[in-house]
């Protein structure tokens, strides 16, 4: 399988892949295991992954698949619509809250380009 897009981490990761690299080791593998373990397309499991951070409402998973699914190919109005399609499941506050989250990525320029 191809590995996605390799951007920046975010600030948190990146002290703890630098502080311990066998931890962050085992996080990327488990993750690309996770990945491997069924049918779904890598775009795909990027909108899940941006959709359950969306749900989760964790505002740095959002800004991180929001950059990584850019990078990858995603287009602003496909993160955008994952937010529309959490209205109904996460209430109308939540989803703008995500929105704006993705938008702090999606207008920084950082989206697609981020190294």
């Amino acid at each position: 399988m191809k590995r996605p897009v390799r951007v920046k981490l975010p600030s948190g990761a990146a002290r703890i892949a630098k502080r311990h690299p066998k931890i962050w080791s085992a996080y990327e593998e488990l993750g690309a295991a996770c990945a491997d373990a069924g049918p779904l397309d890598a775009r795909t499991r990027r909108l899940v992954k941006l959709a359950l951070a969306v749900a989760s409402q964790s505002e740095g998973a959002v800004h991180s698949h929001t950059r990584r699914g850019t990078a990858e190919g995603l287009t602003r109005e496909e993160c955008l619509h994952v937010t529309i399609l959490a209205i109904s499941s996460i209430g109308l506050a939540k989803a703008v809250a995500a929105m704006t989250w993705m938008e702090d990525v999606l207008e920084s320029g950082k989206a697609a380009n981020e190294s």
